[in-house]
């Protein structure tokens, strides 16, 4: 009987103080161990889906680049005014200036000089696209509307250019075309993101496919282009 009344007065009596701060601090800490995975989680639903959004757009990006340099074509944009000099590519390390087809849902009036260009944009560099028709081409034209941009956050960027000696031989590439009368065998576009960006730009090099002659004579010298692709992505692999 003593021993029931004994223990129903500790029963009644509550908790201590001691076990209640231990109680609060083990609640503390599942509270803090719970809360941490729901934030890891989220943070790595959230970069999946950023990594997911990066790599649709630049492959889109990709693609488009890809495609428009395909498609150039030997048309004069510029000459001077006794037309000795005329102009049907421009190559600098941050811009180049051709005639292409655009596509279906741009494309009107025939081909269009377009102007991929690397600009300053807020979050580092940008790709972006300028084009006007080829009929009655005037530079300003470019500019009268905003550029497209193709995709951001580019921390470097590079275009390079593979052309031919006097004696028909492939050069090795540079970053500036000087024969502003003849377009290039081929662009290639090097493009480094910022850390922001997880997913990397594939290694883009566009053969300019003129016509099928034009095509037969570079397909002849295979080995040499295959040299030449090589040189460049060890150059790639030296910058990372």
């Amino acid at each position: 009987m003593r021993h029931s009344r004994h223990l129903y007065s500790q029963l009644s009596r509550g908790f201590t103080l001691v076990e209640l701060l231990l109680a609060l601090t083990l609640m503390s800490m599942l509270l803090a161990l719970a809360y941490g995975g729901l934030r890891a989680s989220t943070r790595a639903a959230d970069k999946g889906q950023t990594i997911l959004e990066d790599s649709s757009r630049i492959r889109m990006a990709h693609q488009f680049v890809r495609k428009q340099l395909d498609q150039m074509m030997p048309l004069v944009f510029d000459e001077n005014e006794d037309q000795t000099v005329r102009t049907v590519f421009e190559g600098a390390p941050d811009k180049i200036r051709y005639v292409a087809p655009m596509p279906g849902y741009l494309g009107f009036g025939g081909p269009q000089v377009q102007e991929l260009a690397f600009v300053r944009g807020d979050d580092g560099l940008e790709l972006v696209l300028s084009h006007a028709l080829l009929q009655g081409f005037e530079e300003q034209k470019l500019y009268e509307r905003a550029p497209i941009v193709l995709i951001s956050e580019i921390e470097f960027a590079e275009f390079s250019f593979l052309g031919r000696d006097e004696t028909g031989e492939l050069t090795p590439w540079v970053t500036s075309w000087e024969d502003t009368a003849l377009l290039p065998e081929a662009v290639s576009v090097d493009v480094e993101f910022n850390e922001e960006v997880y997913i990397q730009w594939p290694l883009l090099t566009a053969t300019v496919k003129v016509d099928a002659s034009a095509y037969g004579e570079l397909a002849a010298n295979q080995s040499s282009y295959r040299a030449s692709i090589r040189g460049l992505m060890e150059r790639r692999r030296k910058k990372e």
